[in-house]
């Protein structure tokens, strides 16, 4: 005899809608068995063009079986789930706006149908943090299966980095490494399936995934092409259904004490900095409010580097698996985390990995003996940066960590590389790139200003401040993701040529020095507006609808 479960938001009994899904139902070939039990959305993020993604149906299958047996009825619904490698035409579209079109998706599709829980399955970039952001909004029993890394293959006799083979192949295009060697590297650089194999934005969420506790222990370090993952899939499928029996819905898992987990985990790897937009997001969906950034600042003066990942280390994630994965890595960093958060297995983090073995202390070091002391990222405040801007510490040089100099803006990324170009930048000044935030550029990288600086030999001479953000590879005084953005009238929008900016990371101070009554006056003359030339409609919706980048960039409406 099946079990009967209670409160289901899919049995409803008023009447005439219930029977036409009812007889739709049936109509489809299902049983009337069937019907009565747990409604289950299994949400995936499949194609056939994102090899990251490429091998989710399998995983799904699993998924469902596990629902299946567990009393319930699964059906598979699909998001969207691009790759930002595979982008050719603008990879504006990947990180900021299919994110948050992603949650959007899921929303719609899961709360017309009011779906009684759910499982989501994702990998990369903006689609794992798309699906938090949703399980989040949406408050149902929720699971999340990432869908593992990919091993490096090997090269020559040893395994192949791609992050050093994609410097080759630009060295080649330019005629400074040999062509038929990089064609070999291109060939070899990747498996099949799979989150990229290092410490870019898609481990880094998979990781923060589990640290939420939105995921299994072990899944965010099981690779993509094991059994492992599989069992995973499948136990995630029956989990669920734990849930829905328990009344543990997803704002009962992600808490405060959740996410605060989260940004200590992603410290303790060096996880991307995109995270600054990513967790900030799940947390103001989950309902919470707080200055998250803060919380990033407090943890990269107190939690030590435990693994360091390429690119800020020698290790890849199969060596991280090796060493005892995400479950000696949670069990090394518990005294820093808060135990006793509730996970989807239905107890605590402290619960889910004190019995954890680390089989590799120099790959997943010790709170004792820690690849190094804090975290590399620091946060600043100051009038020019009331809600924060972000600094890679590590790569700002000795002479450069108290600067003062007049300010140089450029509105678009073009103005500042044709300038430096022109010989216009000398040294000593505060480089302004604004309008490249979410609502005016989208997030746009200043990564190719901050190549070319360093390439001319100014890296080391300048100040460069951003709304944009920028790449795990900045180096020299790079200051981004100030928010509020330019677009939104904050005083980096109201700064001029010559005007006095002063920087001091010992003290985390962004300061800008213009007399408060005439920024007030500038305030009042500054007019800024989208132009929307060029960009199709949902780029110009999501201008015209998102936040503060402090607060994850989610639609403010």
């Amino acid at each position: 005899m099946e079990e009967k479960f209670c409160s289901c938001r899919s049995n409803w009994s008023y009447g005439l809608a219930r029977e036409c899904r009812r007889g739709l139902v049936r109509g489809m070939g299902y049983t009337e068995q069937e019907f009565d039990r747990p409604i289950v959305a299994v949400i995936n993020s499949w194609n056939e063009y994102n090899p990251g993604h490429v091998h989710l149906r399998t995983l799904s299958e699993r998924v469902k079986q596990g629902i299946r047996e567990a009393g319930g009825l699964p059906f598979e619904m699909m998001t969207t789930g691009i790759c930002d490698g595979m982008v050719l035409r603008d990879p504006k579209y990947v990180e900021l706006p299919s994110r948050n079109l992603i949650a959007d998706e899921v929303e719609l599709t899961v709360e017309s149908n009011m779906f009684d829980a759910m499982v989501l399955l994702s990998t990369c970039d903006s689609i794992v943090p798309g699906h938090l952001m949703a399980a989040a909004r949406l408050d149902i029993p929720a699971v999340v299966v990432t869908g593992g890394y990919m091993p490096m293959p090997y090269l020559d006799g040893s395994s192949a980095n791609y992050i050093e083979l994609t410097d080759h192949v630009g060295k080649a295009l330019d005629g400074s490494y040999d062509r038929a060697r990089a064609e070999r590297e291109v060939a070899a650089m990747y498996g099949p399936c799979g989150a990229c194999g290092v410490m870019t934005t898609a481990n880094s969420m998979c990781l923060a995934a589990e640290a939420l506790g939105m995921s299994l222990p072990g899944n965010a370090t099981a690779s993509a092409h094991s059994s492992e993952l599989l069992q995973i899939a499948y136990r995630a499928g029956r989990q669920v259904m734990e849930l829905l029996r328990a009344g543990i819905t997803a704002r009962k898992i992600i808490t405060r004490d959740a996410v605060e987990n989260a940004i200590r985990e992603t410290m303790a790897t060096a996880g991307s900095t995109n995270l600054l937009l990513h967790l900030p997001a799940i947390a103001t969906e989950a309902g919470l409010s707080g200055e998250w950034w803060k919380l990033f600042d407090e943890a990269s003066r107190k939690v030590p580097l435990l693994v360091a990942s390429s690119p800020s280390g020698p290790w890849h994630f199969q060596d991280i698996d090796r060493a005892g994965g995400s479950r000696a890595l949670f069990a090394e960093l518990l005294p820093l985390l808060h135990g006793d958060a509730l996970t989807v297995t239905g107890k605590t983090l402290q619960e889910n990995y004190a019995d954890a073995v680390n089989f590799d202390p120099r790959v997943i070091t010790t709170l004792e003996k820690p690849a190094a002391a804090n975290g590399a990222l620091f946060v600043l405040y100051g009038t020019l940066a009331p809600e924060g801007g972000i600094v890679k510490e590590a790569a700002v040089p000795e002479s450069m960590r108290r600067f003062s100099g007049p300010a140089l803006v450029f509105d678009t990324l073009d103005q500042a590389l044709e300038a430096l170009h022109g010989g216009k930048i000398q040294g000593g000044e505060a480089l302004i790139l604004r309008y490249l935030g979410p609502r005016a550029r989208f997030g746009t990288t200043a990564y190719p200003f901050q190549k070319e600086l360093k390439g001319m030999g100014l890296a080391d001479k300048v100040a460069i401040i951003t709304d944009g953000r920028f790449s795990g590879g900045s180096s020299g005084l790079s200051i981004g993701y100030l928010s509020p953005e330019a677009a939104l009238g904050s005083p980096l929008a109201l700064v001029e040529n010559g005007d006095r900016v002063v920087i001091d990371l010992d003290d985390r101070r962004l300061d800008l020095e213009v007399a408060p009554e005439l920024l007030a006056e500038r305030r009042r003359r500054w007019c800024w507006q989208f132009d929307g030339t060029g960009h199709h409609k949902f780029l110009r919706l999501f201008s015209r609808n998102v936040g503060s980048t402090a607060r994850g960039a989610v639609w403010e409406v």
